[in-house]
């Protein structure tokens, strides 16, 4: 139940934040946006583990910051993955929407916590 609410937050945010950023974040449709939510939700189970156990020195040099470079490489390998429906204009473009994506996926998930 968690990944499909997952999924769907994520979904929404791209169809969101892309509508508010269209010259630096194109989703082509709801549908490229829930796929990419999938691709994004796989790639985060599978991928990002190794990733951040490798990138550990750096993160702790940075106190965590580097987290959100490696949200943003998340976030441009799955525009590589889906195609030229999803795309970012660069890759501080794909950190500023990891950077958004956290921040409301906290944001929805306090709101919803149960007391």
């Amino acid at each position: 139940m968690r990944f499909l609410t997952n999924v769907l937050v994520d979904t929404i945010l791209f169809v969101a934040i892309s509508g508010f950023f269209p010259a630096n974040f194109y989703v082509a449709s709801v549908g490229i946006a829930f796929v990419a939510a999938v691709v994004l939700a796989v790639l985060n189970w599978l991928v990002r583990p190794i990733i951040t156990i490798l990138s550990l020195p750096i993160n702790l040099l940075t106190l965590g910051l580097f987290t959100f470079v490696i949200n943003g490489l998340m976030l441009e390998l799955t525009a590589t993955i889906v195609g030229a429906n999803f795309r970012f204009s660069s890759f501080w473009v794909a950190i500023g929407v990891a950077i958004l994506m956290s921040a409301v996926s906290w944001i929805i998930a306090e709101y919803f916590r149960k007391p």
